[in-house]
């Protein structure tokens, strides 16, 4: 069973920037659907957002998400962080299906990373 690989958590101050890794080893990541959950904790998982197949950018309010095909990795940007983003992060793809709406992850995803935390605190 695959298992993507993740990094790129911390600490972060509020206001600031974090900058989370994906990489897919052994796979490429053309045509698959990318999606990015977090758990806080006493919470259950949440979608964050979402990347549909056929694109390699996507724009979503305060987070940015890039899939590198060379590298077979995905990138979530974030900014303008609070507090009530601190949680466990975690990277999923899947191949068929689409994002809600166009920006958030729905259904099963087939392949999901470890998991990184991310702390927003001063």
């Amino acid at each position: 069973q695959l298992q993507l690989v993740q990094s790129g958590g911390g600490l972060v101050q509020p206001g600031g920037s974090l900058m989370l890794s994906c990489q897919a080893p052994g796979i490429g990541l053309d045509g698959y659907v990318i999606g990015w959950f977090r758990q806080a904790p006493g919470k259950e998982r949440e979608g964050v957002t979402c990347m549909n197949a056929d694109i390699t950018r996507a724009y979503h309010g305060r987070f940015t998400i890039t899939r590198d095909n060379a590298k077979r990795t995905v990138y979530l940007l974030m900014n303008s962080l609070t507090p009530e983003d601190t949680a466990v992060y975690y990277c999923a793809i899947k191949k068929s299906g689409a994002c809600l709406g166009g920006t958030l992850p729905t259904g099963s995803f087939d392949y999901w990373g470890q998991g990184t935390a991310v702390t927003v605190s001063s």
